[in-house]
């Protein structure tokens, strides 16, 4: 079943706040439907399976690890109506125009991904993506200092708050991140300066 017209869907906020879960719920969904569906993500995020998106509650869909975004429309098949893209902070700049691309052939296309970085700034093309989207599902997780609504994803160094200039990506688990609040999320500045 193809869609009469295209769209881009996006699924952020913090880690841990269910962003694959959600993507992959829709994904099933669109199956269920018997939309032919097909979903990428960037190789760089190989913490689970190269071949399957896997959220951090142990949800799993199949999925085609890519190196750059144009890969996507080079393996995009004639009868896919769906796709999804997940941690789409990890991709090029490319990944906004391949996105419009497939909204434009009449595709469906789901996106999720971190919306700020651990520095709590916008996370690569992730505002763009937001910004052009039809719809735009902001989730939140728990801040694992309160209690409270987190909307922030705090990188630990050796259970430390990691440094403003300390490198945007480090993909790992939940060892080296934890979702916090505003109140409780922390970005030291490498001088022992305030926040």
């Amino acid at each position: 079943m193809k869609h009469h017209t295209g769209s881009i869907e996006v699924v952020t906020g913090s880690m841990f706040s269910g962003k694959t879960d959600e993507l992959i719920r829709r994904l099933r969904r669109a199956t269920i439907a018997r939309q032919k569906v097909q979903v990428f993500k960037p190789a760089i995020d190989n913490r689970y399976n190269s071949d399957k998106v896997t959220s951090h509650a142990g949800t799993v869909f199949e999925a085609i690890a890519v190196s750059c975004s144009d890969e996507i429309e080079q393996l995009l098949e004639a009868d896919t109506s769906v796709v999804g893209i997940d941690e789409a902070q990890f991709f090029d700049d490319g990944i906004i125009e391949v996105t419009q691309n497939l909204a434009r052939r009449g595709i469906r296309v789901l996106v999720a991904g971190l919306d700020t970085d651990f520095r709590g700034e916008p996370f690569g093309c992730m505002p763009v993506l937001m910004a052009i989207a039809e719809r735009v599902d902001k989730l939140q997780a728990i801040c694992m200092v309160c209690g409270e609504p987190a909307s922030r994803t705090q990188r630990l160094v050796n259970g430390k708050p990691a440094f403003y200039d300390d490198p945007v990506v480090i993909v790992g688990a939940s060892e080296m991140y934890e979702a916090r609040c505003r109140q409780h999320h922390e970005v030291p500045h490498s001088h022992g300066g305030g926040k």
